[in-house]
């Protein structure tokens, strides 16, 4: 397994972070295919991609198959206006930075005899991917300036036909993770103190299992479900630069003292560790097939409700720097989606989708790292064949909710509006042997 860490510490390095394309920090981006039908892809799971939607599906590719591409994402800074902490009771507005992130996908898929299949993917089930401005004068700066999540998955599977109506799935997936965290120290009154900057990796395991019914040729029903991650990072780089040397306010004997005489320098390096709870997901689909024609309907639950907390801690406390727990409690949701496909020629297929996705995230806990909002997905696609070749393209628009949350406690939290969208192209190209 050494090797799969390696090559999947090679597979983040190559690929930006991720931000969060589904409600929460979930992504769905793991075929352009599925992406052309809203992700409404669990009982018709008919190409290597199957490996991520319901790995019973690949009982249905003949020979030895394999897929690769990328998704493209363009998403547009989220706009706030409204009040936090460091206005000072003014109401004013902030945009995001405007970012562009790649996510991967490959698939190799075997048919070994008419009732076994095997194969591997890889994908990127999780990521989040945030950063304000200017993290000298932002107004979340006391809170975070940059966030960066990236995970990459490798899931080994075997898929068994068990009669000619049920065929079943199942694998073992190895996550590797990596974050990084930026916030600006502030103290009302004194003004910026110092910059932390946090850079941690980690690995988890977990599993994964799928069946597909198929009662007629019309008719498909696909049930698939992935197990929760634990991503512990331990130990990793906490970097404190900056710190204020000039402005005396620590009270202490012998005090006040500056923030650099708490620390003991301008400078201060320790390690932090934290454990990310990624939830467990859960689809079902049933497809109609008639001619040329197919339409999917699917609903896609993700149990968020085991992201109740996240918590940092810090291998040397100082008064300046406590250890972090932030309640979370987000919500299990379940997500509608709605695809098409419709064959013009053998070679040539056109798609459609679209899904509600409702967010996780209660209003009383929701912070800078991650505003998010209920999303309306809107995608469309083509697929074409030529010869052992197929290439299959899509584009996805996502627009978020206008969402307004009012939890300011202390010196956290925020009351305002945020807004927010992204472009999304995906791109796979196949080639069976």
């Amino acid at each position: 397994m050494r090797a799969a860490r390696g090559l999947a510490v090679l597979m983040v390095l190559m690929f930006s972070a991720t931000s969060a394309m589904a409600a929460g920090f979930r992504l769905p981006e793991a075929g352009a295919k599925a992406m052309g039908m809203g992700f409404a892809f669990t009982a018709q799971a008919d190409d290597p991609s199957a490996i991520y939607f319901n790995p019973a599906g690949i009982l249905q590719l003949e020979g030895t198959n394999f897929m690769a591409g990328v998704t493209y994402v363009k998403e547009n800074g989220g706009d706030f206006t409204g009040i936090t902490p460091l206005t000072a009771g003014a109401s004013v507005s902030e945009t995001q930075k405007d970012l562009n992130f790649w996510i991967p996908n490959a698939y190799v898929t075997k048919k070994a005899s008419p009732n076994f299949a095997y194969g591997v993917g890889t994908f990127a089930p999780f990521g989040l991917g945030q950063e304000y401005q200017n993290r000298d004068t932002s107004i979340f700066r006391g809170q975070i300036t940059k966030i960066d999540l990236q995970t990459v998955v490798f899931n080994p599977t075997v898929a068994f036909k068990i009669n000619d109506v049920l065929s079943v799935g199942a694998g073992i997936d190895f996550m590797y993770g990596k974050a990084k965290l930026a916030k600006t120290g502030n103290v009302a009154g004194v003004g910026n103190i110092f910059k932390l900057d946090l850079d941690g990796d980690g690995t988890a395991w977990g599993y994964n299992f799928g069946a597909l019914l198929v009662p007629s040729k019309n008719w498909k029903i696909g049930f698939s479900h992935r197990s929760p991650f634990s991503l512990d990072i331990k130990n990793g780089d906490v970097k404190i630069r900056e710190i204020n040397s000039t402005i005396p306010f620590v009270p202490g004997t012998g005090g006040p003292f500056t923030a650099a005489q708490v620390f003991g320098g301008t400078s201060f390096d320790t390690k932090g560790s934290t454990r990310l709870d990624m939830p467990a997901t859960t689809a079902l689909g049933i497809a109609y097939i008639r001619d040329r024609l197919t339409i999917e309907v699917d609903l896609d639950w993700t149990w968020w409700s085991s992201y109740d907390a996240l918590n940092i801690d810090l291998q040397d406390n100082k008064v300046l720097l406590p250890d972090s727990n932030t309640r979370k409690d987000w919500k299990d949701v379940v997500a509608l989606r709605i695809g098409g496909e419709y064959r013009v020629t053998d070679p040539l297929a056109l798609r459609l989708g679209f899904a509600y996705d409702p967010t996780p995230v209660p209003a009383d806990t929701m912070g800078p790292e991650l505003p998010d909002a209920s999303r309306l997905q809107y995608t469309a696609g083509a697929g074409y064949k030529y010869g052992n070749w197929v290439f299959d393209g899509s584009y996805m628009y996502i627009q978020k909710k206008d969402r307004s949350v009012s939890n300011i406690s202390g010196t956290t939290g925020f009351n305002g509006e945020w807004k927010g969208s992204a472009h999304l192209v995906a791109l796979d190209i196949g080639y069976k042997f």
